[in-house]
């Protein structure tokens, strides 16, 4: 009868952690990012799991700008915004994800990558650091 008793119980407990792990919010997504000069929609960038990090590549250009990284050095030189990945391996640790790496097109420079998920995972603050210099933007997501 204990055992009943014990099995109904985490039958209990598991109906309501399952749906509370859904309703857990996620990066991963369409996020709208801004200009960070002019506040002005820049790109939709699309975040995805690549074994077990972050992953995000521009899918969209919002504005009339460059549509290539004429910045970027090596291989990335004159390639298409469209497709390239700008956001690599960042790890989840707690509440954010970091240890990656954002490649800004702007000026072609890279930099140490972390992520927080704020408003309920409706927005996303990505940000960039060298040394003791950091710059943070905040993206929205993308229905």
């Amino acid at each position: 009868m204990a055992l009943r008793g014990l099995t109904a119980t985490l039958l209990l407990v598991a109906a309501f952690a399952i749906p509370a792990a859904a309703d857990t919010p996620s990066p991963l997504g369409k996020w709208r990012t801004f200009d960070p000069d002019t506040g002005a929609p820049k790109t939709v960038v699309e975040i995805t799991d690549a074994n077990g990090a972050l992953e995000g590549k521009i899918i969209e250009l919002l504005d009339d700008g460059e549509t290539v990284c004429s910045q970027c050095d090596g291989d990335l030189k004159n390639q298409p915004l469209v497709g390239m990945i700008i956001l690599w391996d960042v790890k989840p640790k707690g509440n954010e994800w970091t240890g990656g790496t954002i490649l800004r097109p702007a000026n072609g420079k890279t930099a140490n990558a972390s992520a927080t998920l704020l408003d309920g995972g409706q927005k996303l603050e990505v940000t960039g650091s060298k040394g003791i210099m950091s710059r943070s933007q905040t993206w929205e997501r993308v229905e």
